[in-house]
């Protein structure tokens, strides 16, 4: 799963510059991402690299690109 974490990122920011903003869940779908753990892996990826912005709830966050 890590190996690939970058490529998932890639995924993630292709479908947020596409879509965005998506929940969590819509956002999985459209990167095509198969598992959350994945999910959050890349979504940290892009916030540390400043890429990605998070409003919405904790318990409902919404994410889009800077």
């Amino acid at each position: 799963m890590f190996e690939n974490a970058g490529e998932v990122a890639g995924q993630v920011w292709n479908a947020l510059n596409e879509n965005a903003p998506l929940g969590a869940k819509d956002l999985k779908k459209a990167a095509k991402v198969k598992t959350e753990k994945e999910l959050y892996l890349a979504l940290g990826w892009l916030l540390r690299e400043d890429k990605l912005v998070v409003e919405g709830t904790e318990k409902e966050p919404v994410f889009s690109l800077k």
